[in-house]
């Protein structure tokens, strides 16, 4: 607990949190980090997702990105933690989400 509040304090000077009062409750508002940063800036799993989605013929689904990252595709339910992470890149502009929940990969 000490070293989580000992890095908040070191970061507290790189970034100035705004803080805004919506109806009964304090917001707190967090700059969205947008495409700016590297893509060595996101964690190791993100960038292998990157990886297999840009070495795939196309758009892919979940379950083959899975395989290579040895996910148990065959438990049902089991892809949906990647299928997030695909989704939040998506989001960030990282990947582009396609119908039928493939995903392909950003020029």
């Amino acid at each position: 607990m000490r070293r989580l509040a000992e890095s908040v304090r070191a970061g507290a000077g790189a970034v100035a949190p705004v803080s805004a009062k919506a109806p009964g409750q304090a917001v707190l508002l967090i700059a969205h980090r947008g495409g700016a940063a590297g893509e060595g800036a996101l964690p190791g799993g993100r960038r292998r997702i990157l990886a297999i989605v840009r070495g795939g013929d196309g758009p892919v689904q979940a379950g083959a990105v899975g395989e290579p990252l040895d996910l148990d595709v065959s438990v049902r339910g089991g892809l949906e933690p990647l299928r997030a992470k695909m989704t939040g890149l998506a989001d960030r502009g990282r990947l582009h989400k396609r119908g039928g929940g493939r995903f392909a990969a950003r020029p």
